[in-house]
């Protein structure tokens, strides 16, 4: 039987029976209105934490830690009080980027502490600490992975996966995602990053848009032998069923303070990179990743200013300065990254010198793309360059794929 197949006992239907229950009385920690989005995905599609049947009896008698953050619902509880109430002998959740509630700014240091609302300690993954101590695993039966992820190389909850996975295989614990669709799942795009391009938002070898679940993109981690020293982790995905990488998945709440809407995660992967530049992406507006600017008014008919908003940005590019730009909230993207926008962007802006900063470099992971738009190659002649990469990538990709492949 494959590591990755999961079976389980008739004898706990049950406790599966009860868990639907409890999943219509508990209150659980229910999603701010402010957080919600406008959901829509086939209605027979199941996301992996509300396949009960599959993991419920897996967690008997264990103890388990979870990596968790907000978007970790089901049915529009927190999975921490869906398995708290379920008896399931939680001890501590791991806390990535943004905090355990998804309300810290993008960057900052994340604490550990207690939840406030459940009495479960939080163990911070983001700040001096990203990866599980043998401390932290100590004890520990299973860890189980259940985050909304966006599908991009530079979305640093992967990274974090990424190093539960290292800790759990040199500390022999078992390591299980509840899998979620992938709102970019439906392409393919981007330079593959380069070895000596690694950093915590460029961990491995793949396309800014890789077209994987995180599900599938840790199957891949395992077997590629990325993590160190090649060890793999006994990995188990209970993946979602039904599901189409090409249907369209808007997930129920924002996966991070700073992509509030479906626009702007289609958007992200194109506007993440104005982060490695001089101008604004939009951070300290209610609408970051759609606006994009520079404190000069020949740079676009479009004008915004950045604010102070604790919990999204609180210190952002230009504080208080008017800039001039673009709004892409009518807008939407194509199938690809819109390099055309960093290309006509880059064109007006005056002080070419200044326009690329060495971040730029970290996001794209290579040097490639930065003189290749300095040099004024065309976005075709760009795009042709990254292809034999991709389709390298796509054929390495096919044998990880728990779900039917893009046309």
């Amino acid at each position: 039987m494959s590591r990755f197949e999961i079976t389980y006992n008739l004898k706990t239907s049950g406790i599966i029976f009860l868990s639907l229950i409890l999943l219509v009385i508990i209150p659980g920690c229910q999603s701010q209105s402010s957080d919600k989005m406008e959901s829509s995905l086939q209605s027979s599609v199941l996301l992996g934490v509300e396949q009960f049947d599959e993991y419920l009896p897996i967690l008997q008698n264990k103890n388990v830690a979870l990596v968790v953050n907000h978007t970790s619902l089901v049915n529009g509880v927190h999975i921490v009080d869906t398995l708290i109430s379920l008896g399931v002998e939680l001890k501590f959740a791991f806390s990535p980027e943004h905090g355990f509630r998804g309300d810290i700014d993008d960057g900052a240091p994340v604490d550990s502490g207690i939840d406030q609302a459940t009495g479960l300690p939080i163990v911070s993954l983001y700040g001096k600490n990203k990866k599980p101590s043998p401390e932290d695993l100590e004890n520990i039966d299973l860890v189980i992975f259940d985050i909304q992820d966006v599908g991009t190389r530079f979305y640093t909850f992967i990274s974090t996966m990424h190093y539960v996975m290292e800790s759990c295989a040199e500390n022999n614990v078992p390591f299980m995602i509840l899998d979620r669709p992938n709102p970019n799942g439906d392409y393919i795009d981007g330079p593959v990053r380069e070895e000596g391009f690694e950093s915590f938002v460029g961990m491995h070898p793949i396309p800014v848009v890789h077209g994987m679940t995180v599900g599938e993109l840790a199957r891949m981690i395992n077997e590629e032998g990325w993590l160190s020293e090649g060890v793999q982790c006994e990995l188990t995905v209970i993946p979602v069923s039904n599901y189409k990488r090409e249907d369209q998945y808007v997930p129920p709440i924002k996966p991070s303070p700073n992509l509030p809407n479906y626009n702007s995660i289609r958007w992200y992967p194109t506007t993440c990179f104005f982060e490695g530049t001089v101008l604004s992406e939009g951070r300290g507006t209610q609408h970051p990743f759609e606006f994009i600017g520079y404190p000069d008014p020949d740079m676009g008919d479009f004008s915004f200013t950045p604010i102070s908003i604790p919990g999204m940005s609180t210190y952002p590019k230009f504080l208080d300065k008017a800039c001039w730009g673009i709004d892409l909230r009518a807008s939407s993207p194509q199938k690809r990254i819109e390099l055309d926008l960093i290309i006509d962007l880059y064109s007006k802006f005056k002080e070419k010198d200044l326009f690329f900063k060495k971040y730029f470099n970290t996001l794209a992971g290579t040097e490639n793309l930065r003189k290749q738009i300095e040099t004024g190659l065309s976005e075709q002649d760009i795009r042709d360059s990254w292809q034999p990469a991709l389709e390298a990538y796509k054929k390495k990709r096919e044998k990880y794929l728990l779900y039917p492949d893009l046309d």
